[in-house]
This record gives structure tokens, C-alpha cells and sequence, in this order.
């Protein structure tokens, strides 16, 4: 069961299960294509485009169970028997975003029915009746609508909720209806009154499944569902949880199923026996499978774990880490032993059947896409006939029918030059016409030389498609900035996100390579803005490259300041090294020359002499000095003598004092 909601946004492209046999699965592309895959064989069936598949996209896909085909009895008999086993389940159920149900015949290839004039906003979900084959479909406008699918008429509509509706569900007996919006009701169908309300999420609720442990008995009342279960789960809520339909008080869930993430998807394995555990298929947002098995036996309190949890990764070969590979859906095969998962993306699934141990808590399965063969067309899905080419002819300007490029001048050039081409000439191999192809348009190229493209947008998405990196780096290597803005505009829509991937990846890589990364993601952006907006999962496929721009603008400013400093080193240094590689001139502006060694010694030895002169000078001098002096002292003492009257004393007396 594909879930659908009002906050769609968060939900991934819608999908589904054809009923029992699960041989067949729908798929609603981001651009409005409806696919039909063949789980068993693994090819595409069918691919429908809706008129206004870019305006009013899919929302929400439902199978028809147990149609058959009244216009084709009185036709022959059908040339494959794989016709006969889609009549089982031939009318596929479309609702779109305006409001419009489409019903697309399998077998016929086309459609059938239109239903509109009910819904004024978008289909949330639709629902067959497996008894009277009346539709029951609820929409934005917070109505429910019981179409008549004969006459195309709405047949009765009525007011399900005071906000949108989002889900719906029909009781295996038939006679009882599940909405769901803010509050789950349940509704008596022949009265189209509500006969009970539950209430428990705090969201808007996506997927609604019934659930009986019991065979369903026609002649119960609607009194009597005892044995009458239902799970339902909300857009951000990390659980499901399981109600028991009853007339008791009790409005709140009996258990419920913790999650790592909100739920996407939900797949039941159905039960009629009480003493056998309800099996639970349920993928998150996340891309990982949680597998849960519980005897239903009563109320429990406590939030059951799941089982089993199963994830896909690459093998991380080739030194490169391993990645994680989403898991989009789920469902369980007749033998209740078995999956089959869908994963990948919805451009190129892949569908595996694989038998699970449910003894195991983690489950991690290696898987190599690039190396996986991808689903491929076993038919013509379009009625335009492809042309019959001749092995002999040569193609030299790569193209595809019908793209909006201008391939017509080419073809008319490659004509030219076959008539010119002698019978003995060599072809130009691939690898020669892209090495002569002329990135610069100004270029006129030479006569003769070989075949010239401009054609850039085939040639991406050709390299896109077979992953040939010398295509990618041919292209890649463009510097034109109105080359790249052309090329970017002329791609087609299911080309640009795989282009983000790819760059994305080039963006880590060096640093000269991310600065032509960076033009290309540019004009990516620019042009296919409004695209990406309408994806529901725009955050997760641009969340690396969120992250990558992210960390780089975190680290510019601590970049910045360590390239200054850097500058500043370099600069003093490179000024340092100049200054130490000048020459300079080694010639003397003044030259002093000292004096020999004699002269110095007679200069020394006269200096001497002049001191010894001097010395003997100055004591000549003071002795006579001290003479007079003496002479002095002695007449003064004479006279001192006369005064004190000693100079009666005789001559005698003087020597002796003498």
C-alpha cells in the first residue's frame, strides 16, 4: 500500500502492488510517466504519459481487482498469454494533482475512463470496492466521493473531515469505510454516517491497512468486529499503530511498531487464525525495511521492536566506501516466506525477490547497481515506429528520435560528406570525432576535415546514461559559459538529477576540476529550479551536496586568514632572500696603510730619551729649589738668634753647635 497525504512533499513517488500475485508494479516518475514493471520477468510492461502529465502529476495509484474485459469476448483470442493474466487486474487507477481520476486499461494500452467534476484540489487516495466495483477516492477539499465508474458520475459525496483527507480503507466484508485525516473515522457505507472515531496521532495520517484474524461471515452485523483490526501510521510519526475495531469505550491503539523513521510504504501478510503472528512489512524514509512478526492476543503497553531490519549497500569495492542503497517499497509474495523489494531509484529500478531469515536482527545485502543489468522494454510503449536502419549505414552526428534539438542540419551534413566519401575510406572511429569536436563556436571548421558537433546535450546525457567517463570529461572540460547555459536548457527532465549526482561527485575531487564543476552546477540550478521544487525528496538527493558547500563556506573564513599569514611569511622571506643575493662592491673608498716596524721602534726610542731629559730637568730643579730654602731657613734663624740675644756666644760655641 502506497502511502499518500496532505503533506505530500515528504512522501516519495507514488507506487503499488498489483493485489495477490504481486506480479506487476506501478510507478509514478517525477515527471507524470506511469510505468508498469513486471516483477517475475523484470521488464517494462507498459508507460503511459497523461496529456497533462507536468501539470496535474500522479498522486496516488490503485489497482483494480478481478475486472474483466467485456468488449473483448466477441474479439480473437490474445496472441500471448501474458495478456490474459493482466486481465485479471486490467484497469489501474491514476489520481492526479487537479482533482482528475484516470482509469488505464493494461490490456488495451490506453485509456478508458476519465472521472472529473467531483474533487476541486488534489486526489489523496483512491480505493476500489472488491464487491460492487464502486471507487471510493478523498481529496484536499475534505470530501469523499462513491463513483459510479460505469457512468463516470459521482454517485454520492459527502464531507469526510474539517481538514484534508488523506488516506482511505475498506473493510474486508465490505460495508464499512476507514478515512483518515487528523482523526480516523469509521463509516457505515449504506448510511454514510460515522460509527466510531479514533484518535491518537498528532499528524496526518498516510496509510491506512485493514486487518482480521477471522474469516469474514456474511451474515455479521457491523456490531460485530471483535476479531476486526486496523493499522495506520502518520507523516511524522516514528510508529504504527494497531486498533481494534469494537464498541467499546477504548479509542486508544491496542499496540504499536516503533520505527527509526516515519514510515513510506506498508505491506500486511493476512492471517485467519488467531494462534498465527501478523507479519509486517514497513519502509522508512530512511530506505531501510523493518520486518515485524506479533501474535495479536491483547493490549500491549510497550512499543514492539521490529524483528528484523534490512539494508542495501554497494560492495565499496575499488577503494571507494560503501553507500547506502534506498529501499522505495515492499511486499510480501503468496508463500508469506518471501519479499520482493524495490529499490534504486524510479528512473532505473530494480525488483528483487528475496527469502528472508527472520532470525537475523540485521540483515545487510551487497548489492552492485552499475554492475546490475537494469530493467529494460520488452515492447514498443509508445505508438510511434521506430525506423528500420541498415547495418551498412553510418551514423556520424549522435542523436536521439524526437529530441528537440536540431539534428536535422547535421543529418543533411552527413549526407554531404557520404556522397564525398570514396568506397575505400576508413570511418572515423567515436574517440576522433570527439577529439575534433570544436568547443568554440567562433571555430570554422576546415573542409574536409572530420564531422563537427555542437550537440553537447546529447552527448551528456548519453554519458550520463552509460556512465563513460571520457564522454563526461569531454564535456566537462567546456569553459564557455554560453555553451554551458545551452547545454544545461537542453537536456531532458529525467537527466538533470543524475547531472547534480555527477557533479556532486566531481566537486570533491581537485580543487582545479571544482571550479568548472562549479559553472555547470550553476546553470543547473538556474534553469531547473522549478523541476527540482516539484520533487518530493529534494532534500535527501541534494543533502550531500548541501553539506559538501556547507563544510567549504565553514572553512573559508579560517582559509582566509591562514592564506594572509602565509602571504605575509612568503613576502619576508622572498625579501630577505633578495637582500642577501645583491652584489655588492668590493672596491675601497679609503684605504689606511700603518707605518713599519723601525720607524716605530726610533719614534719609541726618542720618546724615551725625551722623558728621561725631562726627569732629570725637573729634579735638577727642585734641588735647587731646596737649597734655597735651606739658605732662607738658616738666616731666618740667625736673626731669630740676634733677638734673643745669643749672638754674644763665641766662635767656639757656634762650630760646636755646628
Amino acid at each position: 500500500m502506497a502511502a499518500a497525504g496532505g503533506v505530500y512533499e515528504l512522501l516519495p513517488p507514488p507506487c503499488a502492488f498489483s493485489p495477490r500475485s504481486r506480479d506487476l508494479l506501478a510507478l509514478s516518475g517525477p515527471d507524470g510517466r506511469i510505468q508498469v514493471w513486471d516483477t517475475q520477468g523484470g521488464g517494462l510492461r507498459k508507460e503511459y504519459v497523461p496529456s497533462a502529465h507536468l501539470s496535474a502529476t500522479c498522486t496516488c495509484l490503485a489497482w483494480a481487482q478481478g475486472r474483466a474485459d467485456k468488449e473483448t469476448h466477441q474479439k480473437k483470442k490474445r496472441k500471448s498469454e501474458a495478456a490474459d493474466r493482466d486481465g485479471q487486474y486490467d484497469l489501474l487507477t491514476i489520481g492526479t494533482a487537479t482533482g482528475t481520476i484516470l482509469l488505464y486499461s493494461i490490456v488495451k494500452g490506453e485509456l478508458q475512463s476519465k472521472l472529473d467534476g467531483g474533487h476541486d484540489s488534489r486526489v489523496n487516495c483512491v480505493r476500489w470496492h472488491h464487491e460492487n466495483g464502486s471507487l471510493y477516492s478523498c481529496s484536499e477539499d475534505k470530501h469523499i466521493i462513491e463513483w459510479n465508474t460505469q457512468t463516470c458520475k459521482v454517485k454520492c459525496k459527502w464531507k469526510g473531515d474539517n481538514s484534508s483527507v488523506s488516506s482511505l480503507c475498506i473493510s474486508p466484508d465490505g460495508k464499512m469505510l476507514l478515512s483518515a485525516g487528523r482523526t480516523i473515522k469509521l463509516w457505515d457505507l449504506e448510511t454514510k454516517e460515522v460509527y466510531r472515531q479514533f484518535t491518537g496521532h498528532s499528524t496526518a495520517v498516510t496509510s491506512l491497512i485493514f486487518l482480521t484474524v477471522q474469516p469474514p461471515r456474511e451474515s455479521r452485523s457491523i456490531q460485530d468486529t471483535a476479531g476486526l483490526y486496523f493499522l495506520s501510521s502518520a507523516v511524522h510519526d516514528r510508529l504504527v499503530s494497531v486498533w481494534q475495531v469494537r464498541s467499546a469505550k477504548d479509542k486508544s491503539s491496542v499496540l504499536s511498531f516503533t520505527l527509526t523513521e516515519p514510515p513510506v510504504f506498508m505491506d500486511l501478510s493476512t492471517t485467519e487464525s488467531k494462534e498465527e503472528p501478523l507479519k509486517l512489512a514497513v519502509v522508512c524514509r530512511d530506505g531501510q525495511l523493518h520486518l515485524f512478526e506479533h501474535v495479536l492476543n491483547g493490549t500491549h503497553k510497550k512499543p514492539i521492536a521490529p524483528t528484523c531490519t534490512v539494508q542495501i549497500a554497494t560492495s565499496g569495492s575499488d577503494d571507494s566506501t560503501p553507500k547506502p542503497i534506498p529501499i522505495l517499497a515492499a511486499a510480501f509474495c503468496a508463500d508469506r516466506q518471501s519479499l520482493l523489494m524495490f529499490y534504486g531509484s524510479t528512473l532505473q529500478p530494480i525488483i528483487e525477490r528475496v527469502a528472508l531469515k527472520s532470525d537475523e536482527p540485521n540483515i545487510c545485502l551487497i548489492r552492485d547497481i552499475q554492475k546490475t543489468v537494469s530493467l529494460r522494454k520488452d515492447m514498443p510503449v509508445t505508438k510511434v515506429k521506430t525506423p528500420v536502419v541498415n547495418s551498412d549505414s553510418k551514423v556520424l552526428t549522435p542523436g536521439i528520435p524526437g529530441h528537440s534539438s536540431a539534428i536535422s542540419a547535421a543529418l543533411a551534413h552527413t549526407k554531404k560528406q557520404e556522397s564525398k566519401r570514396k568506397p575505400g575510406d576508413n570511418e572515423a572511429s567515436i574517440e576522433d570525432r570527439l577529439g575534433a569536436m570544436d568547443i568554440d563556436p567562433t571555430n570554422v571548421p576546415s573542409k574536409g576535415a572530420l564531422p563537427q558537433t555542437d550537440n553537447f546535450a546529447v552527448l551528456l546525457v548519453q554519458g550520463l546514461e552509460s556512465n563513460d567517463l571520457n564522454i563526461l570529461n569531454k564535456v566537462f572540460q567546456t569553459k564557455n559559459e554560453s555553451l554551458i547555459r545551452k547545454t544545461v536548457a537542453r537536456i531532458p527532465v529525467h537527466a538533470v538529477i543524475p547531472l547534480v549526482h555527477e557533479l556532486t561527485r566531481r566537486l570533491q575531487g581537485h580543487p582545479l576540476s571544482t571550479i568548472l564543476m562549479v559553472r555547470w552546477l550553476k546553470a543547473v540550478l538556474v534553469l531547473h529550479a522549478s523541476y527540482l521544487s516539484t520533487l518530493p525528496d529534494l532534500v535527501p538527493q541534494l543533502g550531500m551536496l548541501y553539506q559538501l558547500m556547507e563544510n567549504r563556506v565553514k572553512n573559508l573564513h579560517k582559509l582566509s586568514r591562514l592564506n594572509g599569514k602565509l602571504y605575509l611569511i612568503i613576502t619576508q622571506v622572498s625579501a630577505a632572500q633578495r637582500v642577501q643575493s645583491t652584489s655588492l662592491d668590493q672596491e675601497a673608498k679609503l684605504v689606511y696603510e700603518e707605518e713599519s716596524s723601525e720607524e716605530s721602534d726610533d719614534e719609541l726610542h726618542g720618546e724615551q730619551e725625551s722623558d728621561e731629559d725631562w726627569a732629570e730637568g725637573e729634579e735638577e730643579h727642585m734641588e735647587e729649589d731646596e737649597g734655597e730654602t735651606s739658605e732662607e731657613e738658616e738666616s731666618e734663624d740667625m736673626n731669630v738668634g740676634k733677638v734673643n740675644g745669643d749672638s754674644d756666644l763665641d766662635a767656639g760655641n757656634e762650630s760646636e753647635e755646628e
